[in-house]
């Protein structure tokens, strides 16, 4: 019987510290938390490969909002796909939309190639495409390792049905890993209906900063409903619930 593997999605290097001393099996290395999910800096990915000992992927994806890319941002993917080679990075996370909702069968496979011999994730832009199955087939034949899917719904726990239907069509050809509000009280339950064995989880809590004077005017990023004097970090407790449900069932 294959191991269940719990992937922790990491903004800092502090969080991947927490997630590995938690029990994580893999971290998924981030920037961006308010943008789903963007390409960390050169700087948090070198120490972050020095400070963790379990498998590190790194989410290759310029800026926030849709999928598809111009030909710099393109660009930018190819070049931060190369730097994390030099790192020793574990595997990439990343993927190409064309307008259509379809694959860029040509970037992601050129994506691909270059991120030899790490892994490759097809990241959630898989939730955006128009046809699930057909883009499963063409990922597989593209070589990709595994897909990040939410099962075209918000949530997990929404897309369970496409999810179990993704695993079953896949059979063992590709990996497909639930993400997207999964936590210590649904995960069981997306296991035994889904059929899969790896996972991915946030489990974050917002975490005060150090600045004891808080100007209440202003709003670095001009959105009002982020919060300036607090952020996102692992939550270790958060993380060993999860752990321990996940792991009894092997």
């Amino acid at each position: 019987m294959k191991t269940s593997l719990l992937e922790i999605c990491c903004y800092s290097i502090q969080s991947a510290i927490i997630a590995e001393q938690s029990g994580a099996d893999r971290i998924e290395l981030c920037a961006g938390v308010y943008e789903g999910g963007t390409t960390p800096s050169f700087a948090s990915v070198k120490l972050t490969k020095e400070s963790v000992t379990i498998p590190v992927h790194v989410i290759i994806r310029p800026r926030g909002a849709d999928f598809c890319y111009s030909d710099i941002e393109f660009e930018c993917m190819k070049l931060d796909i190369i730097q994390c080679k030099n790192s020793g990075v574990d595997g990439i996370v990343s993927g190409v939309l064309l307008s259509d909702g379809s694959i860029d069968l040509e970037r992601t496979k050129e994506l691909i190639d270059l991120a030899k011999p790490m892994s490759f994730t097809f990241h959630r832009a898989f939730d955006m495409v128009k046809d699930h199955f057909k883009a499963l087939e063409q990922l597989i034949e593209m070589g990709a390792d595994r897909i990040l899917t939410s099962g075209g719904e918000q949530t997990a726990e929404l897309g369970k049905d496409l999810l179990k239907g993704l695993l079953e069509k896949a059979s063992g050809r590709i990996v497909i890993v639930p993400g997207s509000g999964i936590n210590h009280e649904n995960i069981l339950s997306l296991k035994k209906h889904t059929g899969a064995q790896e996972f991915h989880c946030s489990a974050k809590s917002l975490v005060r900063g150090k600045m004891e004077y808080q100007n209440p005017k202003i709003a670095m990023g001009g959105e009002e409903n982020v919060p300036e004097f607090e952020f996102y970090e692992a939550d270790s407790k958060k993380i060993c619930k999860i752990v321990t449900i996940l792991k009894a069932e092997d």
